[in-house]
């Protein structure tokens, strides 16, 4: 650090297009303005992960900002000098960098600010800074921070304790505000002298930061918002399929950067943001299922109430019916999106053989197309049933895979009616192993991830252990698949809890849950009010039939 001097003439100008940033030196002479240049990351996908804030800080700006003749430098650890900070450099859209201790004497800060070409600091809330560059110290006051950089800093916004992030993300590089902790004493003290006016680089406006809203990113966002790039704060969550938000925010954006140290533990980052970018979400939005959904479905087979209400009538009417059978439910799950959902069975259970010999009848697409398309034009979710009888449920997953490269569309298998070669439907009851449950597993979640679709529901229907023997060793490592426990079981609201406790007690951890109310079979049927408060856990999927 050496002492303020005279501001320095800087390099070659950027392109006429750039604006000057008014500051104090806001009437200068182009010419004589501090040249500022962003760059979007070479990658579509830059992680910013360190958990040190200074780390973070510096690898932000490496990624955003190829020079910056003016810098803002803040304590690391002094939230109202940080705040300030922000405000101060997405006005001036340059980067802001942290300080370890206020001390200026960190080598990393140092070497960035001479990467930058920084000539110029403002150091806010310290009286130094690392380097060699000319420093302007102000005190962490609005008016002292506007007086230094000619910004026309709004009377300052109070930013409660947990809203750092999205109070940075949200500052308009326009029209910025001074940001400052609603409990903030007022700092006294006037500037030690002026900045030079700032030449700032075309926005990153194809650039999209994903920012966790922890306190070690919190700089980068301001970097962020410096260099134009728009910033989505994900509040903690890390896999951008997850939100309909983020989704939005992803969609159409050439490079990406996930900024914070919770995204460097997601697995598979780098698919689910191409999975994101599609811009395709799932009824209710967002492209992961639960916890977010509440799905309520009618059951059946299309043209026929013998199989489920859902077959009772038409298309357009099984449409309205699902969405009144589903909305007593919004008000009884509030923290979730009630989605009306259709399941069809797809391939129905023959207690004879059919033309295959596999006592299963597979219904043609062409019957089921109807069907599936009107339900996802309503926003309705879809899962398709399989009764596959003697033959594979991959077999019969092949048979619809043009239905399942729908994004609303999903699969359910159905154990009852998994026969072995020498078996007939009504005389056994029907089981699958564990290692043919996987391999349905493997081929949905393959399906998705190479089609770039939102998660898929696996629901496995089960009302007896042994329909699923070794279900705790069910492959839960797939994120492109969400599986469904759902218990089927008929009868008495006794038999039917026991059931529920025993198969909750299997495993394994993870496990979404279904409950099936049955119209005639139960004894009573169970209303909304009573399902919600009396099946704990709560399921994410409440079928019925």
């Amino acid at each position: 650090m050496r002492p303020r001097a005279v501001p320095v003439v800087l390099g070659a100008l950027l392109l006429t297009a750039a604006c000057t940033s008014p500051g104090a030196g806001g009437g200068e002479d182009p010419a004589e303005a501090a040249a500022v240049a962003t760059s979007a990351p070479d990658q579509r996908l830059t992680l910013v992960a360190d958990a040190e804030p200074v780390a973070s800080a510096v690898s932000a700006s490496r990624a955003l900002f190829d020079e910056a003749g003016v810098v803002v430098v803040a304590p690391d650890g002094d939230r109202a000098a940080t705040l300030l900070g922000a405000s101060a450099a997405v006005g001036l859209g340059v980067p802001l960098l942290l300080d370890p201790e206020g001390e200026g004497s960190d080598d990393a800060v140092a070497e960035e600010l001479d990467r930058l070409g920084a000539q110029t600091v403002l150091a806010v809330g310290a009286d130094s800074a690392p380097g060699n560059a000319d420093v302007v110290a102000v005190p962490a006051s609005a008016e002292a921070v506007a007086a230094a950089t000619g910004l026309d800093l709004a009377e300052a916004d109070p930013v409660p304790d947990d809203g750092d992030a999205a109070a940075v993300a949200a500052l308009d590089p326009d029209a910025p505000t001074a940001l400052l902790p609603e409990d903030a004493d007022p700092a006294e003290g006037e500037a030690d002298g002026e900045l030079p006016s700032v030449t700032r680089a075309e926005p990153l406006d194809s650039t999209v930061v994903l920012a966790s809203g922890s306190a070690e990113s919190l700089a980068g966002v301001a970097t962020a918002r410096a260099a134009g790039a728009s910033v989505q704060v994900t509040g903690g969550q890390t896999d951008p399929r997850a939100s309909a938000d983020a989704v939005d925010a992803v969609s159409g954006a050439e490079t990406v950067v996930a900024l914070g140290t919770a995204f460097g533990a997601e697995d598979g980052l780098d698919w689910k943001v191409e999975t994101a970018a599609t811009g395709t979400q799932l009824p209710g939005g967002g492209q992961t299922l639960f916890p977010q959904h509440f799905m309520v479905a009618l059951y059946g087979h299309p043209g026929t109430g013998s199989l489920g209400v859902l077959g009772e009538q038409d298309v357009d009417a099984a449409v309205q019916r699902a969405r009144d059978v589903a909305a007593p439910y919004e008000a009884l799950v509030p923290d979730a999106t009630v989605v009306p959902a259709f399941e069809i069975i797809a391939t129905v259970a023959s207690e004879f053989p059919t033309e295959e010999n596999d006592y299963s009848f597979e219904a043609p697409i062409e019957q089921l197309r109807p069907w599936v398309e009107a339900a996802g034009a309503a926003g309705l979710y879809v899962v398709l049933d399989l009764q596959p009888g003697r033959t594979d449920f991959v077999t019969q997953a092949e048979r619809y895979r043009e239905l399942l490269e729908l994004p609303h569309v999903g699969l359910a298998l159905d154990p009852e009616w998994r026969l072995l070669p020498n078996q007939v439907h009504l005389t056994q009851i029907g089981s699958v192993a564990i290692e043919e449950v996987n391999r349905v597993v493997t081929w949905l979640a393959d399906l998705t991830r190479e089609a770039r679709l939102p998660q898929k529901l696996l629901v496995l229907h089960q009302f007896r252990v042994d329909m699923i023997p070794g279900r705790e060793q069910v492959d839960m490592s797939r994120a492109e698949v969400a599986v469904m426990v759902h218990a089927d079981g008929q009868g008495g609201q006794g038999a039917k809890q026991d059931t529920w406790r025993v198969l909750q007690g299997v495993g394994p951890e993870g496990l979404a849950w279904g409950w099936k109310n049955f119209y005639d079979e139960d004894v009573p049927m169970l209303t909304p009010e009573e399902t919600i408060a009396q099946v704990s856990p709560r399921p994410q999927l409440i079928s019925y039939q």
